[in-house]
């Protein structure tokens, strides 16, 4: 669909982002989640272009010299991550509206490259972050407690989105989500015809 806003969603580990998606998308049909590539490698069970574009280190380093990334990420762990622009072109073609799940920096980037992005901060408060960091188990305390201080740093750059969602409560933040997803949608569907009638 022409004129449709691409939507950022962002915020610090443990905010339940993908929770907080998942639920977007199922009351929200015409959504689609962009899938990121990476150089990670493929899992059993995974398959390429569903759960990520998996690329080797040199074709990754290509399109980024290319400029077919969006947007891209180094971790310290020597793996890539980014949005490739075909992907959200692909959502387009389809007549669909893009989800992408990103890390503040890439969501910044997106917000400053792609006019009419609507950035979105899923907020939640640190002991709460604390608590469901604790209880996904997949860290350790020194881990958890770095991404605790890296979520604290993140929740003061709430300011420089469009939107801020707090998850306090799943069904309460899913229906604030929605409503401004499809507030979104709706106000870009009325300006499309202005904007072609145009001289």
């Amino acid at each position: 669909m022409p004129g449709s806003p691409v939507f950022v969603i962002t915020g610090p580990s443990g905010a339940g982002k993908g929770t907080l998606i998942r639920e977007l998308v199922e009351r929200v049909p015409r959504l689609e989640v962009a899938v990121s590539a990476t150089t990670r490698q493929q899992r059993p069970g995974e398959e390429d272009g569903r759960e990520y574009w998996f690329l080797s280190e040199a074709e990754f380093v290509r399109r980024i010299e290319a400029g077919a990334f969006l947007e891209h990420v180094a971790y310290v762990s020597g793996k890539r991550y980014g949005t490739l622009r075909s992907e959200i072109d692909r959502i387009s073609r389809q007549g669909r509206v893009c989800v992408l799940e990103l890390e503040l920096e890439g969501a910044l980037t997106v917000q400053e490259q792609v006019p009419g992005s609507v950035t979105i901060f899923i907020a939640a408060d640190v002991p709460e972050l604390e608590r469901r960091l604790r209880e996904r188990a997949t860290e350790s305390t020194g881990e958890i407690g770095e991404r605790i201080a890296l979520a604290r740093h993140q929740l003061e750059q709430a300011h420089r989105f469009r939107y801020m969602v707090r998850n306090d409560d799943v069904r309460r933040a899913t229906e604030v989500l929605t409503a401004i997803v499809e507030c979104e949608l709706e106000l870009a569907r009325t300006l499309a015809p202005s904007t072609a009638s145009a001289p």
